[in-house]
């Protein structure tokens, strides 16, 4: 079996992971669903991710958990750990601890929208230790920089086709664009005229650390197509979305995602549970000032 078949199976299992979390997630129900042996599931599961099954599955439970903290202040502590599959507040509570530190009454009073600098030492999971920085920039930079660059509306975007490949870390995205080119041009759809690429964020970078978020490179496509190695068919669904249009520097996005959710929080808008992503209007190398031309995307209810 080939290395991209192999990619395929493992990222149909992280979908489903993601699609049921509050769930009893099996080391067999998995196997079957990547159609492995529960021996060589396990093994290729951690070659893939970096991870064990069970360090990836807790350590989903928890960013999602963090998410909530964050995003929903008013919903009880119980109402998360229960949502994301944990027995009891006291084993809620002390795994979260160890992951990220602090409490989630701690982490939620210090909670990212406040736009403080938060340095979160991730105690080990395995043999691996984590650590982050999340929020760089104060207020005041963020709001005059999003005065000076945004374009932000609120608009119904459609259901939007695409041919994706699946980073884990950002340090593996050039590669998984790479790829997808490759295969569009063996497709013949790639050089093509208002050609877009995508990139479609599956993970936060407020709780989930560099090296381990998903990613998928994408192009947009007139039509689904069907599974092709590694790469992969996906759907964005119709739907409200707040659109912040930018051209900036590579280095700006992340100030750019931090604005476009504080305009979000500010204006009274709440966020629905589907992925963010980036739509590229042009080729920043061969822009003047080597800047982006680009729409950020946030889902909201």
């Amino acid at each position: 079996m080939t290395a991209e078949e192999h990619f395929k199976r493992i990222r149909k299992v992280l979908i489903y992971i993601d699609e049921n979390i509050n769930e009893e997630l099996s080391l067999e129900k998995l196997a079957e669903i990547a159609t492995y042996s529960p021996f060589h599931f396990h093994r290729i599961f951690r070659a893939v991710t970096s991870e064990t099954l069970q360090e990836y599955i807790t350590r989903k439970r928890l960013e999602k958990s963090a998410m909530m903290l964050a995003l929903k202040k008013n919903t009880s502590l119980e109402e998360i750990y229960t949502q994301f599959g944990f027995k009891s507040n006291a084993n809620f509570s002390k795994t979260f601890k160890k992951y990220y530190g602090i409490s989630p009454t701690e982490f939620r009073k210090n909670s990212p929208e406040k736009f403080s600098k938060i340095t979160q030492n991730v105690s080990k999971i395995g043999q691996k230790e984590v650590v982050f920085e999340q929020y760089l920039y104060n207020l005041n930079l963020i709001e005059n920089f999003m005065e000076e660059n945004a374009k932000i509306e609120v608009k119904e975007m459609p259901e939007i086709h695409l041919a994706s490949v699946l980073s884990i870390g950002v340090q593996n995205i050039e590669n998984s664009y790479n790829k997808l080119i490759n295969w569009a041009i063996s497709k013949n759809l790639f050089p093509r005229e208002n050609v877009k690429m995508i990139t479609v964020y599956h993970d936060s970078f407020k709780v989930t650390a560099p090296d381990k978020v998903r990613i998928h490179a994408c192009m947009l496509l007139n039509e689904p197509i069907k599974t092709d190695g590694e790469i992969s068919p996906e759907t964005l669904p119709k739907g409200k979305y707040i659109v912040g249009s930018f051209c900036i520097e590579i280095n700006e996005f992340e100030k750019a995602w931090n604005g476009l959710f504080l305009w979000m929080k500010e204006n009274g808008y709440e966020f629905r549970r589907s992925n963010p992503y980036e739509i590229y209007h042009n080729n920043f190398k061969e822009h003047p000032q080597k800047k982006c031309i680009v729409d950020f995307c946030i889902p909201i209810l």
